[in-house]
């Protein structure tokens, strides 16, 4: 069995495995990342499907070197993004400042659905000319032009109709 085919390259590795894992603890800090990057190293070593190799060890160090700058990477893209989520979900407090939570409490999360519900509850139940330039209006964006045209009505109608509505509704939600 020649070193420089892909079963070479393996058995390389079973030589050379104490010491790329001494390699991966000083890289890494941390001996339980370097026994994860080395097993990643060794199925890349079983994997590899390459030509003749001129220097199998050498080979298997870049592997490992390699390994260790992807890890470092998607470390700091996680810090990153992390450091993102954190600092919009805090209101970008100043460090050693206690960030104040913006979620909705549940008790609000319910008022806005009781109130949501009484909003649909008051649209629906507005007289038929008045819902309807509501809808067209604010639900579909139409201008008051377009809402009379759409209508049949003059502008000045749909401004009554909408008072109406905007009336109607701002006393649901009062009530």
């Amino acid at each position: 069995m020649s070193p420089d085919n892909e079963s070479g390259l393996e058995a390389l590795y079973g030589i050379y495995r104490a010491e790329l894992l001494r390699f991966l603890v000083a890289r890494t800090g941390d001996a339980s990342e370097a026994e994860d990057l080395l097993q990643e190293l060794w199925l890349r070593a079983r994997q590899q499907n390459t030509g003749p190799i001129g220097n199998g060890r050498a080979y298997l160090y870049r592997m490992a070197q390699n390994l260790v700058v992807d890890r470092l990477r998607e470390k700091q893209r996680r810090m990153v993004r992390e450091r993102r989520w954190t600092d919009q979900e805090t209101d970008f407090a100043a460090a050693g400042v206690e960030p104040a939570d913006r979620r909705r409490t549940t008790e609000e999360q319910m008022l806005a659905r009781e109130e949501v519900a009484t909003l649909v509850s008051a649209v629906t139940n507005l007289p038929a000319g008045a819902r309807k330039a509501f809808e067209l209006h604010k639900l579909q964006g139409l201008s008051h032009a377009e809402v009379a045209a759409e209508l049949g009505i003059s502008k000045s109608g749909v401004e009554k109709h909408m008072a109406v509505a905007m009336k109607y509704l701002r006393r649901a939600l009062l009530d």
